[in-house]
């Protein structure tokens, strides 16, 4: 019987089949049929020490059996008190106060929002917001207006606001960007938002520390709002609990999602400082921050993330970070080697290279992206390749990737690696 579902990012009109997951353990997805699947890509980047952690797992439970929902404008119950108390205890100062949501897509969505607001509320409205070329910051229009222009967007392009964007720092080129942003901030732009260090669905593009910090502090200079969507980069991905960390910045809007429940269930949080919540108190209630979705600071999604938390506070997960890091380069040096890798690259968990010669297009118009395209034919003929040894990876284009669960053992490295080595073969 065919499904009723219409899946994301996904061309149903292909046929591809689509596996019926049973149960997740650890670094293993179970299908239906009885097969065990490697999850490579932490189940597009969310799931971060396994699936099924004992601590995150109870926890939910616990919550469920207490308190399964209730509106949170005006009321509040106690998993979100202690989360907020516990994020804030544990995020950069002056980074003090906490606004929830339901996924990366709207934390940024509330954080362009927070800073519009700022302004509106203080020295007077500014709309301009500036990006980085390449970025991606979700899928709602807000988010997609502060993305790259493409294949993600062009069927809603009428729905979208401009933005001033600067060019990605590519190795050699960083001034031009350093010079960029500093001319687009003479002119009093709203904000800069910022994938710190990777940006990820661009292509797991790499840059570094010492120019996020001079991003920072340009934008300081000039009194330009900092937003860091660290959505993707925080929760260890690239080495450290956040991004920025390795830039010693401290942004004036964070963004937080995939990781914070540790993949378990959607929750996200935007982060600000007091200059930024102080703009929006006022005993006149038309200056409240009027934004809200029916499941902001969910009970039982605050428990699981009030888990998360805990494992951060109590396990080495920097340890294991740091181990898989090491063994993600090793497998990495071996496979550069090969005619048809170029630019291969890790950052913490994050190993990332191109296929050569993967411009061939899977459809209609060339639509150019990171590398040679997105629509680049070799990601569907390298997912089957993977699907059907036991690996679910996703390529971005013909940038291959491997992002898997930290608690990954070698045996299941190995297994990707090998299948993507016998695929290049």
């Amino acid at each position: 019987m065919t499904s009723p579902i219409w899946h994301p990012f996904t061309q149903h009109g292909l046929g591809e089949p689509i596996p019926l997951v049973s149960h997740a353990e650890g670094a293993a997805l179970y299908t239906a049929d009885g097969r065990r699947i490697i999850d490579a890509i932490s189940s597009w980047w969310v799931t971060t020490h396994g699936h099924g952690h004992p601590r995150i797992m109870a926890a939910i439970a616990e919550q469920a059996g207490r308190l399964d929902q209730i509106i949170f404008a005006g009321w509040t119950h106690e998993p979100a008190e202690t989360l907020a108390r516990a994020l804030v205890a544990m995020m950069p100062p002056p980074l003090a106060h906490v606004f929830f949501s339901d996924s990366g897509s709207t934390s940024v969505e509330v954080a362009l929002k927070m800073a519009l607001g700022f302004w509106t509320q203080t020295t007077g409205p500014r709309h301009r917001i500036l990006v980085m070329e390449h970025s991606y910051h979700g899928d709602t229009i807000g988010a997609m207006s502060v993305g790259a222009r493409g294949v993600f967007n062009q069927a809603y392009a009428p729905l979208l606001f401009d933005v001033g964007t600067i060019p990605f720092p590519a190795p050699g080129h960083e001034q031009a960007t350093l010079d960029a942003l500093e001319q687009q901030c003479r002119a009093t732009p709203a904000a800069f938002i910022v994938e710190p260090l990777v940006l990820g669905a661009g292509g797991m593009l790499i840059y570094s520390p010492a120019l996020l910090a001079e991003m920072r502090a340009i934008c300081r200079r000039h009194d330009v709002l900092f937003v860091a969507d660290e959505v993707m980069t925080a929760w260890g991905r690239t080495g450290t609990l956040l991004a920025c960390e390795q830039a010693g910045i401290v942004p004036d809007i964070l963004c937080l999602s995939k990781g914070l429940t540790g993949g378990a269930l959607p929750l996200a949080v935007t982060l600000a400082t007091p200059t930024i919540f102080d703009a929006h108190v006022s005993t006149d209630r038309a200056r409240m921050f009027f934004h809200s979705s029916s499941y902001t600071a969910n009970p039982i999604a605050c428990a699981a993330a009030n888990a998360n938390l805990a494992i951060w506070r109590d396990e080495p997960v920097l340890d294991r970070i740091a181990d898989l890091g090491r063994r993600q380069q090793e497998r990495l040096d071996r496979i550069s080697a090969h005619p048809a890798v170029r630019d291969a690259r890790r950052l913490g968990t994050i190993a990332a290279f191109e296929i050569a010669g993967g411009g061939e297009i899977a459809g209609e118009g060339e639509i150019e992206w990171v590398g040679d395209t997105y629509l680049s034919a070799i990601a569907p003929r390298l997912m089957a390749f993977c699907r059907d040894r036991a690996v679910l990876l996703r390529p971005l284009g013909n940038t291959v990737y491997v992002m898997p669960p930290y608690c990954i053992d070698d045996a299941d490295l190995h297994t990707i690696y090998h299948a993507i080595e016998e695929f290049l073969g």
